[in-house]
């Protein structure tokens, strides 16, 4: 094993712990848009959002983990989420919507295959020691 490898290791090592550390500061910041009051943002393209918002918490969240099967509780995760907060945002004066959780849901879906999809071949080519 040349010494490149052990670098591009230890990127990836990094990639996957900044993913982990990211991903709870942006779940909040979704959160919290998701159960103000008013919609911060206009709501023409409320599913645009719902999208990438999703796909961006997927993509770190399932990029940072290990395995495929931790992977997929992850995004099972984030699929409830939004759910529960779409039925939060009923009791806050805000509109409930299936259509924003399934918004949401396919986010989480081409998030989470496309990250694994780009982190699985490096993982296989420079696994952990």
């Amino acid at each position: 094993m040349g010494n490149s490898d052990w670098s591009f290791r230890r990127v990836l090592h990094g990639l996957r712990l900044a993913d982990a550390w990211v991903f709870w500061p942006a779940l909040a910041m979704v959160l919290w848009g998701e159960l103000s009051p008013a919609p911060l943002l206009p709501e023409e393209n409320d599913k645009l959002l719902h999208f990438i918002a999703y796909f961006g918490l997927s993509w770190l969240g399932l990029a940072a983990c290990r395995s495929r099967r931790n992977a997929f509780f992850a995004g099972l995760f984030l699929a409830i989420v939004g759910g529960l907060v779409e039925v939060a945002q009923g009791y806050i004066g805000r509109d409930m919507s299936l259509y924003d959780e399934l918004t949401n849901i396919a986010g989480v879906i081409v998030g989470g295959l496309l990250a694994r999809a780009i982190v699985e071949p490096l993982r296989k080519r420079y696994p952990a020691r």
